[in-house]
């Protein structure tokens, strides 16, 4: 390809509405257009790098035997009204009326199509095992679509479903999945850990995330050197009795005047926040609740939600509190509450004998609380957020923290489709029993970003080789120079005839914007053609090397081919990357 004829529009400045580093480069790069918040536009040299990522993922699926089909975007809604999906999804479903007013989705994902399709098939386990994968575009309705190709509400991605009669045979594919993701950001090259993970609306009892580690990324990592890691949304607290000082006093109403948050009633009556009981109230497909934790913790909702097996739970507003106990928030307390409210708790509550909590009483609390004796608690749970340097669950050293971009998620979904959408096979005891599943999701689109939050410096994007637009840019500095021109079409049509994806820049611009551009796009490559032509000398600078290398051409242009290969077997984007450990 010729640089004059690609349509590659670079910018000296990124927008001022590009927060993240990886959306800056690829929109500077000539890579992607923004459309609207969350929708972008791929370019030539995005949809090359696009299609490049999609096809590692396309070989290490079909490396484990798994097989490719296309299904609809457009889902209707009864198929997720049979999985209660399509009031538990929540608002990032988008959906639309045709025109005969039947409710459809753009889909966010295919459990409900792939196991409508199945249901129909599959008649016995002797069909079983085998998995399918589409790569197609997904939507989601991102409340802040910020992070670019990372978060936005159109992306392409890659969904594979696996088929099985028993828990063993998911395990085994389960296994194998777990390995080929791994391949897949290994061939790229990037640096990487895999957490436990919340399931979310998707469901199932077991699911990991392959998370790239970036400065930026958005999700927060826990881990520990005995092997233990999760997302912070799924880390299990490992629980420690702290004990409050003191016998257990008298429950007593005092007045807290203007005093609602943790911090106005620690500072008011001159407790710790570790003494207060924070009172939350929740509602779900069951009705209200009230969810209790320390004050000097943080609620964990991804565990609220997965311990009460309730996608829709979300806290109550301050009217709806109001309306149900006649209360603000800030003074809402277990004890005395409704017989219909149910009161679960976070462990930390234990060892509380002489709590603080709202009198549910607008300007007063109570002291002396004592769980147990002045309220009962309905069912206690691990609910705290944890948080760097609490005890890790399995061994007990503090965790460490890293930041990470979410890229693949696989799933042990189980029965949950199948029993709910009436997909049932003959077993091998000649019984009727539904079919067990498992789904795994990787973000074709949001890998693209994660390598430039990963690799990249202040010239540019850093590309691995296996995902590069190009390998070798070929630079003709003066291409009015009738020997440069001559001698720099000849390398790119030698390069090309050994099978390298060369790019030759053929532009009259500037050297200095012709060595700009091959930083920002991120070409491992640049063979310069100059001056020292007169002297039978060509130069060959890498990305990640800081000088450059001269070649003798006089001879042919063998001798340049063995120092490219040199060149691109000592290429290494990791050499300059700077991860910093928070």
């Amino acid at each position: 390809m010729r640089f004059s004829q690609l349509y590659a529009p670079t910018l000296k400045e990124a927008p001022s509405d590009a927060d993240l580093v990886s959306i800056k480069l690829l929109i500077r790069g000539g890579f992607l257009r923004k459309v609207a918040a969350g929708i972008y536009t791929f370019l030539p040299l995005g949809l090359k790098v696009l299609k490049k990522v999609e096809e590692i993922v396309r070989q290490e699926m079909n490396a484990i035997g798994s097989q490719e089909i296309l299904m609809p975007i457009i889902q209707p809604a009864e198929l997720w009204h049979e999985t209660g999906r399509w009031d538990d999804y929540g608002p990032e479903m988008m959906k639309l009326q045709d025109r005969h007013e039947r409710f459809f989705t753009l889909g966010p994902t295919h459990e409900e199509i792939i196991t409508h399709i199945l249901r129909n098939e599959l008649k016995s386990y002797k069909q079983l095992p085998f998995s399918l994968y589409q790569i197609a575009m997904k939507y989601r309705d991102e409340i802040r679509p910020r992070f670019g190709v990372m978060r936005s509400r159109e992306f392409l991605m890659k969904d594979a479903y696996s088929f099985h009669d028993s828990w063993d045979s998911l395990d085994d594919t389960y296994r194998d999945f777990y390995c080929a993701y791994s391949k897949i950001l290994e061939r790229i090259g990037l640096d990487f850990l895999v957490v436990e993970a919340d399931s979310g609306a998707i469901g199932g009892n077991e699911s990991h995330e392959f998370n790239v580690l970036a400065k930026y990324g958005e999700s927060t990592l826990l881990y520990c050197d005995c092997g233990y890691a999760a997302s912070d949304e799924k880390a299990e607290y490992r629980f420690e009795l702290r004990e409050q000082q003191g016998e257990s006093g008298t429950l007593e109403s005092v007045a807290t005047p203007s005093s609602r948050t943790v911090e106005e009633v620690s500072s008011f009556l001159g407790v710790n926040a570790g003494d207060i009981i924070k009172s939350l109230i929740y509602k779900g497909r069951k009705g209200y609740f009230i969810v209790l934790i320390r004050g000097d913790e943080e609620l964990n909702e991804s565990k609220l939600k997965a311990a009460m097996n309730d996608q829709t739970v979300v806290m109550a507003t301050p009217q709806e509190v109001m309306e149900l106990l006649k209360v603000p928030t800030g003074f809402v307390g277990p004890v005395g509450l409704p017989e219909e409210i149910r009161i679960i708790s976070d462990y930390s509550i234990k060892g509380l004998k002489n709590a603080v909590c709202g009198a549910l009483k607008e300007g007063y609390h109570y002291r002396f609380v004592l769980p147990g004796r002045d309220f009962e608690i309905d069912e206690w749970l691990d609910l705290k957020m944890v948080r760097p340097g609490d005890s890790c669950p399995k061994c007990g050293t503090p965790l460490k923290s890293a930041k990470g971009i979410e890229v693949g998620h696989i799933f042990k979904l189980g029965t949950k489709y199948s029993e709910k959408m009436n997909g049932y096979i003959t077993d091998a005891r000649g019984r009727n029993s539904p079919y067990i599943m498992g789904c795994y999701g990787w973000g074709v689109s949001r890998t693209i970003g994660a390598i430039v939050e990963q690799l990249h410096d202040k010239d540019g994007i850093i590309w691995p080789l296996e995902t590069c637009p190009f390998h070798i840019v070929v630079t003709a500095v003066n291409i009015k120079d009738e020997s440069i021109a001559r001698t720099s079409l000849e390398i790119y049509d030698f390069l090309k005839s050994k099978n390298f994806d060369v790019l030759l820049d053929d532009r009259e611009i500037s050297p200095g914007m012709k060595f700009k551009d091959a930083d920002l796009i991120g070409i491992p490559l640049r063979i310069t053609v100059g001056r020292k032509l007169a002297e039978g000398v060509i130069e060959i600078k890498s990305r990640t090397e800081a000088k450059p290398v001269s070649v003798i051409i006089d001879n042919g242009y063998e001798a340049l081919s063995l120092e490219i290969e040199r060149a691109l077997s000592a290429y290494n984007p990791k050499s300059i990357l700077k991860l910093e450990e928070e």
